[in-house]
C-alpha cells in the first residue's frame, strides 16, 4: 500500500508523468498507470483457503470414530498416532498409501479439537480554501443509563473557521474514517489537503527528515478519498492552532450539559446540522458571518469518490472451548456461537460493532463493540440456544433464562427434564427461523390456551406468523344453474341404524 500512495504522490503532488514514475520506482508503466487510475481502496476481503483433497481422506471418518471412541478409554489406552496408522495399515492392506506423517498431522488435529482448552510538513502561513485540520478531544456522555467516556472527532476550516464534529466510544481508525466519512457526505465534498497530528491510527512510526510511515488503512483512506495528508512536528499543537481552539469550542458549546443519547448515529447526525447552524456568526476577526467565508472553502473541496468505501477492518481472531474470542489485548471478550469453538474465524471490526462472519463472509453474529481499559464482555446468548436444549439443566445458570417471559419460566420451572428439552429445542428451531421474540410469543400464546406441547406451539407460530390471503368472494357466471337445497332427511339415518343388522333400541 506504501509502494502504491506514493506512485499517486509522484503523479499528483509532483506532476511527473508515467514513464519518469517507472523508472524511478522499477515498475512496469502499465503497473504505474492502474495504480494512479486505482478508485476503489476499501480493504479486500481475504481470500478463503482452497481446501485439496487428500489420500487420506476416505479413511477420516473411520479414524474419527476411533478417537471419538477413546473419548471413554483411560487416556493411556487411547490411539496414537502410531497406532492409528498400524491399524490402517492391517486392515487395508498395500491398497493403504497413506504415509505415517500424513496420518500423524491429522490425528494431531483431531486430538486437539476433542481434548483442547483453548487460542515533512510545515504549517503554511496563510489559510487556503478547502484547507483543514484534524484532531481528537475527550467529552464524557450518557447511552441510555451508563456513562461513556468518549472521543470527538473535530474537522475545522482554518480560513473560515467553520467546523464540525462527530462523537465516539473511541478514537480508533475505524472512528475517524467514520467521523470524516460522514462529515465529507455532508459537505458534499472532500479538503485538499488534511492536517494530523501523530495519530496512532494513522501514523505506525515517525522517521528523520519529518518523515510518516503510515499505517495501511490510513493509506487507503487517504487514496480513495483523494486528499493530501500534511503532519505536525511531535508535540507542536501550535502547528494546527485553528482545530486546537475548535475542540474547546465543541466542547463548551456542543457537548455541555453531558450529553443523554438513545442512538449514538442519530445524535451525529443532529451535530452537523447544528454545526451548519453555528456559522451565522460573525468570525472572529474578518467582518462577515463565517457562513460567508465557508461558501469559499466548499467551493475548494474535492469531489467525493464514485465508489463507496468501507471503512472496516477485516481480522481473524481464535476462540476458546466456549466459542469466544478477545480483542484490546485480551480485555475485551466476544461469543460467537458453539461451532466455532476451538477455531479461527473472521471478524469485522466498525467504529460500533464487531461483527461476527461466517465461512461465506456474511454476518453471523453482532455485537456492540466495547471500548475502555477494563475487562468487560459481549455475550449473545441465542445462539447457544439449540445447545442448551441439549443441556437443559443449564438453563437457569445461562442468560437466556432472565430473556424469558415470566409464564415461560415458571412452566420450565415445573417441567420434568425430557419437556423442558422438547420446549427448549422448539424454542431454539423457532428463533432460528424467525427471531426469539417471534418465538416466544408463539411460545406464550400457546400457553395462554392451555397447550404446551412443540406440536401445538409450532401450529401457534404458523398461525401468528402465517400471512392470511383477504381473497374477494367468488361470484359465479350467469351460465351456471342453481341447484336446489338439499335437506337433510334424518329418517332415513334412523331407518338405517334401527333396523336389522344395525344398531337395536333397548
Amino acid at each position: 500500500m506504501a509502494q502504491i500512495n506514493c506512485i499517486r504522490e509522484m503523479y499528483f503532488e509532483k506532476g511527473m508523468n508515467y514513464a519518469s514514475i517507472a523508472r524511478a520506482t522499477g515498475h512496469d508503466v502499465k503497473t504505474v498507470k492502474k495504480y494512479i487510475n486505482m478508485k476503489d481502496f476499501t480493504q479486500p476481503l481475504p481470500k478463503p483457503a482452497k481446501k485439496r483433497g487428500s489420500k487420506l481422506d476416505k479413511y477420516k471418518e473411520e479414524i474419527d470414530s476411533w478417537l471419538e471412541a477413546d473419548k471413554q478409554a483411560r487416556k493411556k489406552q487411547r490411539h496414537t498416532a502410531r497406532r492409528v496408522f498400524d491399524r490402517l495399515a492391517g486392515i487395508y492392506g498395500p491398497e493403504f498409501n497413506c504415509s505415517y506423517r500424513l496420518v500423524a498431522a491429522y490425528v494431531a488435529e483431531r486430538k486437539k479439537a476433542l481434548y483442547s482448552q483453548e487460542t515533512q510538513f510545515f504549517m503554511p502561513l496563510e489559510h487556503i480554501p478547502g484547507e483543514a485540520q484534524v484532531d481528537f478531544g475527550e467529552a464524557d456522555f450518557y447511552e441510555g443509563n451508563e456513562l461513556c467516556n468518549g472521543y470527538y472527532l473535530n474537522l475545522s476550516f482554518p480560513n473560515s473557521n467553520g467546523g464540525y464534529l462527530q462523537l465516539f466510544k473511541g478514537q480508533n481508525m475505524q472512528c475517524l474514517a467514520e467521523g470524516l466519512m460522514n462529515i465529507f457526505a455532508h459537505l458534499g465534498g472532500v479538503p485538499t489537503r488534511l492536517w494530523f497530528d501523530n495519530l496512532s491510527p494513522a501514523v505506525k512510526k515517525i522517521l528523520k527528515n519529518h518523515g510518516r510511515e503510515l499505517t495501511d488503512s490510513f493509506l487507503r483512506f487517504k487514496n480513495h478519498y483523494g486528499f493530501i495528508a500534511a503532519f505536525c512536528n511531535p508535540e507542536s499543537g501550535h502547528e494546527k492552532g485553528n482545530v486546537e481552539n475548535k475542540v474547546g469550542y465543541h466542547r463548551r458549546n456542543l457537548l455541555v450539559p453531558i450529553p443523554r443519547i438513545d442512538d449514538l448515529r442519530a445524535f451525529n447526525r443532529q451535530l452537523l446540522e447544528k454545526c451548519d447552524r453555528d456559522m451565522q456568526r460573525p468570525h472572529y476577526k474578518k467582518a462577515l458571518l463565517i457562513q460567508e467565508l465557508f461558501f469559499e472553502d466548499r467551493k475548494a473541496l474535492l469531489p467525493l469518490p464514485s465508489v463507496p468505501y468501507d471503512e472496516s477492518e477485516i481480522k481473524k481472531v481464535r476462540t476458546n472451548s466456549y466459542a469466544k474470542f478477545t480483542l484490546n489485548d485480551g480485555k475485551h471478550t466476544y461469543s460467537t456461537a458453539p461451532r466455532y469453538a476451538n477455531s479461527e474465524v473472521f471478524v469485522r471490526l466498525t467504529a460500533h460493532d464487531v461483527i461476527v462472519l461466517d465461512e461465506s463472509y456474511r454476518e453471523a453474529i453482532r455485537h456492540p463493540r466495547l471500548y475502555g481499559k477494563e475487562n468487560k464482555e459481549s455475550m449473545d446468548w441465542l445462539p447457544y440456544l439449540a445447545q442448551l436444549a441439549r443441556r437443559p439443566a443449564a438453563l437457569k445458570y445461562t442468560g437466556i433464562y432472565p430473556m424469558l417471559p415470566e409464564p415461560i419460566q415458571d412452566f420450565l420451572d415445573n417441567c420434568d427434564y425430557s419437556s423442558k428439552k422438547e420446549a427448549l429445542t422448539v424454542l431454539a428451531k423457532l428463533s432460528e427461523a424467525s427471531g426469539f421474540n417471534k418465538a416466544t410469543e408463539a411460545f406464550l400464546t400457546a400457553l395462554e390456551h392451555g397447550v404446551s406441547d412443540a406440536d401445538s406451539i409450532i401450529a401457534m407460530f404458523s398461525r401468528l406468523n402465517c400471512e392470511v390471503l383477504d381473497l374477494d368472494p367468488l361470484i359465479l357466471p350467469a351460465s351456471v344453474p342453481d341447484m336446489p337445497q338439499v335437506q337433510a332427511n334424518v329418517a332415513e339415518y334412523d331407518r338405517l341404524f334401527l333396523s336389522e343388522g344395525g344398531i337395536h333400541e333397548s
